[in-house]
């Protein structure tokens, strides 16, 4: 069973969801950044993100049946709809960056909803998919919207995004500071040395993904923005370091004789 609209909102009006929110926003900001000329969709309970977009020439928050709908944003045009999770509203790629929050760990069928959200993926687009991480301390805080549902691995969501026709591009994580009230202060420096000697303790992960026919291509200016590991290992570039290494060795040769 989903939260209610009713439980996120609160938590993100509180001391650990508004840290939740500013970690998160860091990762996304390095990612997507204000999401220039693109359309933007937020799936499950994304909208605490989705003010950054400020570049974006539409941005659509969509919550599932289960969770209930909230208006947003506060001021202005009505930007939510209430849809079923497993039949999105939407035409065909009409979206270049997707981002799903809170979608994943309580969806009855998680493949069935990250299908659909492929659907409505442009050509070129891009998905991020945040999911609470199954080694993270914020997976066992059940007073936390982390808690609650199916929490994942890393491999269990590239697995995940594969069979649906995706390609892992990028992965970063957040939230290696406890739940706990005392602790929050100190979360940047949990940050800092969480990722460099802890990375196991992350309560989040998200993984950035492709059409896999895209998979390695990303718009001039971005790829140094992603602040994680490009997933896929790249055989080519050893395989050219290889040959030049050989050529090499044979001008040596030529040179010696």
């Amino acid at each position: 069973m989903r939260r209610s609209i009713d439980e996120l909102r609160t938590f993100y009006g509180e001391p650990t969801g508004a840290l939740a929110r500013r970690l998160v926003a860091r990762r996304l900001d390095d990612a997507w950044g204000e999401a220039a000329n693109c359309d933007v969709l937020g799936l499950g309970y994304a909208t605490p993100w989705l003010d950054a977009f400020v570049g974006a020439r539409r941005v659509v928050a969509a919550m599932p049946g289960g969770q209930g709908v909230e208006h947003w944003p506060t001021v202005g045009r009505n930007r939510t709809l209430l849809v079923d999770d497993r039949r999105l509203p939407f035409a065909a790629g009409s979206f270049d960056r997707i981002l799903l929050v809170h979608a994943l760990e309580e969806a009855d069928d998680p493949a069935a909803l990250l299908l659909e959200a492929v659907r409505a993926l442009a050509p070129t687009g891009r998905i991020i998919l945040a999911a609470a991480a199954r080694g993270g301390l914020w997976a066992r805080a059940d007073n936390t919207p982390f808690g609650h549902g199916r929490p994942f691995t890393r491999r269990q969501l590239e697995r995940l995004v594969r069979d649906v026709g995706l390609e892992p591009a990028a992965w970063s994580q957040t939230l290696y500071v406890p739940p706990w009230a005392p602790m929050l202060p100190l979360a940047d420096g949990f940050e800092q040395v969480g990722r460099r000697v802890f990375p196991g303790t992350a309560g989040l992960i998200l993984l950035e993904a492709a059409r896999q026919n895209y998979a390695r291509i990303r718009p001039s200016g971005q790829a140094q923005r992603v602040a994680a590991p490009v997933l896929t290992p790249q055989p080519s570039t050893l395989a050219g370091a290889s040959v030049a290494a050989r050529r090499d060795d044979r001008d040596t040769d030529a040179e010696r004789a």
